[in-house]
């Protein structure tokens, strides 16, 4: 069990993990072990979390999400495969704490009327300086 927050723990069930082969350096040893690991999270179809975290979840997520709902994470920063493991998980948890956090809904302002006047100002003067701009005439 993934315990991400006091109400959300993750069941062993809705985590696959799998073994494969790292791509890198890796010596006369790296095409006999299988060190990355591969932690694919059932995320659509978990009881733990709110919809709405889900929907978060997938945003954050992006290409990691596929199309039949569930998140995969591949991890192939250490040569240990218990420590690649490890690093999936927390990546995992902190992906989940992050959909967690709900945004702060945008309150639109406006400028003030004076902020408004100003600017209308100004652009009245930038185009008596660009009308005075032109052809000259030499007869007057």
């Amino acid at each position: 069990m993934l315990h991400i927050s006091d109400q959300i723990q993750i069941e062993d069930w809705e985590l696959t993990e799998s073994f494969v082969s790292a791509s890198g350096p890796g010596g006369q040893h790296v095409n006999k072990t299988a060190s990355a690991v591969e932690l694919r999270f059932e995320a659509e179809r978990s009881p733990n979390l709110p919809d709405a975290v889900k929907r978060r979840l997938k945003r954050l997520a992006g290409r990691k999400w596929t199309d039949e709902g569930a998140l995969i994470l591949k991890v192939q920063e250490t040569r240990s495969q218990a420590r690649n493991r490890e690093i999936a998980r927390e990546r995992l948890t902190e992906l989940i704490q992050k959909a967690l956090v709900a945004p702060k809904r945008r309150i639109p302002t406006r400028p003030s009327k004076s902020a408004q006047r100003k600017r209308m100002d100004k652009k009245s003067q930038r185009g008596q300086i660009k009308s005075l701009r032109g052809k000259v005439d030499p007869d007057t």
